[in-house]
């Protein structure tokens, strides 16, 4: 539990600003009053561009000033998933023995984007990291007591998935456009999944099991997108589906990823398409330092993978993307690789015939602290990779996407 606090704790700190003296370079002179909104300048390239955001930077004007201005698609960066979610104690009492959820918070920042006229990702159904709470797993939902029997979580699931999807579209029509069904399920390394399957499903997650594997089954991954899709139906709504994971532009994991996808599409008895997409996560670059930051092949293997995703017949939305940089010495040289993914890559993305990439949505919005170098979110977005710097001053890079969309 000490472990889910603290992941959790730091991912909500993802968008919270550390003031510096040592800032990333900002764009001499210009605000974000100097620009035009962004998101109209990828419509016509046919994606949406996405932001994102936490529940208190609801109340941090100058951040949401900036994304409700320049994006038309945005993600709650936690509130969604389930740890947010679910309540224990409700979940306890629950008289049909199904979980119950505590919408407070996801409530307010939904609201917040339909008022403002933003559609959201959803973002995420199910997650076997820091989003397994054990006790979801026993029996009356107490740790003290065996696991449940497989049929009780799969039902527990399926009511999750219900439950979930229909309390947005019933109370916020059309808001939510697609969902993350599941993310993150695939693998890093041959000791986390079972050598005979092809699809490198997690058996193992931090050295102990993938709960949802081992009290669900091994084909949980498929079965949370055939409960999906059956309440996407039953609300007749317009929301994608979507599996979410990271390092998609690698051949190893994107192979698996296609091999899953063959899995979803074989599951359904009756045929039905149970999965729209892949959202490719876009974090680029070395994770906590420089090595691997700024370099050709990632451009080539994310254009190579977008085209790869795209002939199965999936939709490709790059999400969570940050695009790193650790040396504030190559500001320039991150802004021009910056614009190169968007002049090289996604704007070329669709063609006449072929419209695989239907949104771009960034969360390395704001630098991390460049003296926080065991943070989180040093690692995660980098200390000199985003749009903004920590006092919220419009940098280089944001300056060169921003001109290169718009063809200038």
């Amino acid at each position: 539990m000490f472990r889910i606090l603290s992941v959790f704790l730091a991912a909500m700190l993802c968008l919270l600003p550390v003031f510096s003296a040592a800032e990333a370079p900002m764009l001499s002179g210009r605000t974000n009053e100097d620009y035009e909104p962004l998101w109209p300048a990828a419509e016509p390239y046919g994606f949406r561009l996405g932001g994102c955001f936490g529940f208190w930077d609801m109340n941090n004007a100058p951040y949401m000033q900036f994304v409700t201005k320049h994006f038309n698609s945005i993600t709650c960066t936690n509130e969604t998933k389930a740890y947010s979610l679910l309540d224990r104690n409700a979940c306890r009492k629950s008289e049909d023995g199904m979980p119950r959820m505590n919408y407070a918070n996801a409530d307010k920042m939904i609201e917040r984007a339909q008022s403002l006229g933003i559609a959201v990702r959803g973002h995420v159904l199910v997650w076997d990291a820091v989003m397994q709470y054990p006790w979801f797993f026993h029996e009356e939902y107490d740790e003290k007591k065996p696991f449940a029997s497989p049929e009780v979580n799969r039902a527990r699931l399926a009511s999750y998935i219900d439950q979930v999807i229909s309390h947005f579209e019933e109370k916020y029509p059309g808001v939510i456009y697609c969902w993350d069904v599941v993310n993150e399920a695939i693998g890093d390394s041959a000791s986390d999944w079972d050598a005979k399957d092809p699809r490198h499903i997690r058996v193992v997650r931090d050295g102990g099991d993938n709960l949802f594997h081992a009290h669900v089954g091994s084909d949980y991954v498929e079965y949370a997108f055939f409960c999906a899709r059956n309440t996407v139906e039953r609300l007749g709504a317009d929301i994608r589906l979507f599996y979410n994971d990271y390092n998609m532009f690698m051949k190893e994991k994107r192979d698996a990823a296609l091999a899953l996808v063959d899995s979803i599409r074989a599951f359904d008895p009756d045929g039905r398409p149970l999965i729209d997409g892949i959202g490719m996560q876009g974090y680029l670059g070395g994770y906590g330092k420089q090595e691997g930051c700024l370099e050709e092949s990632l451009i080539t293997n994310v254009k190579d993978s977008i085209r790869i995703f795209g002939t199965k017949g999936l939709e490709v939305q790059i999400t969570e993307m940050a695009v790193r940089n650790f040396d504030p010495d190559r500001a320039d040289e991150h802004a021009a690789f910056y614009g190169r993914l968007f002049s090289e890559v996604f704007m070329k993305a669709n063609t006449e015939d072929f419209h695989p990439l239907t949104a771009v949505c960034i969360w390395g919005l704001v630098d991390a602290d460049p003296k926080d170098t065991g943070n989180y979110v040093y690692k995660m977005n980098s200390p000199y990779g985003c749009f903004l710097n920590t006092k919220y001053q419009i940098k280089t890079c944001f300056d060169t996407v921003y001109h290169t969309l718009r063809g200038e």
